[in-house]
């Protein structure tokens, strides 16, 4: 099994990332990894501050959200994270805030257009909204999963909820959910102005090409 103390250090460690970002406020949101070749993933316990985050009180779940390691009860959102890693066997990450902007959006049911070359490198497409979905069971895992097999965006803005974003790594959701607090900032705030200008589906296409195979380093030889 891979090291599992490695893991859960590296969640801790990216939960620091999401009030950094302001991406949360008390103890809101949570950060989840997959167990490489296992059916477990790693979060963060309920209720827990930030500040007292650490690689020691994280907790191991299956993928039904049954506690496998741990001293605490797991996130309330942990059926959904499991949910999300059960159905959809690429994810690696997920992540789930409350950040404001993005959230303003999910509370008015609405997606975020495609009117930035950012949103088009990586969300390919608007950031779409998934359905309303009560907390404590895998409903809202459900439409996470159900809204994202149609898109290429990494996030979803779950209905009078808030944020959810995959990635292929728990620091790839991550990085998707601070981009999509900062789209939604700014076409929020060019909307004040005016209509921002959709860019054109071919465009799209190609700026997502670019930024997911071309953008960055060449991986070490």
């Amino acid at each position: 099994m891979t090291d599992l103390k490695e893991i859960k250090q590296l969640v801790a460690d990216l939960h620091a990332e999401l009030p950094r970002n302001d991406l949360v406020v008390w103890t809101a949101g949570n950060v989840s990894a997959r167990v490489p070749g296992e059916d477990l993933l790693i979060i963060k316990p309920s209720g827990i501050s930030y500040d007292e985050i650490s690689a020691d009180n994280m907790v191991v779940t299956d993928l039904d959200g049954n506690l496998v390691e741990g001293e605490h009860k797991p996130s309330s959102d942990t059926a959904a994270h499991a949910y999300v890693y059960k159905h959809m066997p690429h994810v690696q990450g997920v992540v789930h805030t409350h950040s404001t902007y993005a959230t303003a959006w999910a509370a008015r049911g609405e997606a975020i257009p495609c009117v930035l070359t950012m949103i088009a490198d990586e969300f390919g497409g608007e950031i779409p909204v998934g359905p309303f979905a009560l907390i404590g069971d895998d409903s809202i895992g459900r439409g996470i999963v159900e809204t994202l097999r149609a898109h290429r965006s990494p996030a979803v803005l779950m209905r009078n909820h808030g944020v959810f974003t995959i990635g292929r790594s728990a620091r790839d959701a991550v990085k998707a959910a601070v981009m999509c607090e900062d789209v939604a900032r700014t076409v929020h705030i060019a909307r004040q102005i005016g209509e921002p200008i959709p860019i054109a589906q071919a465009d799209i296409d190609s700026l997502y090409a670019r930024y997911q195979n071309v953008y960055g380093q060449e991986p070490a030889a």
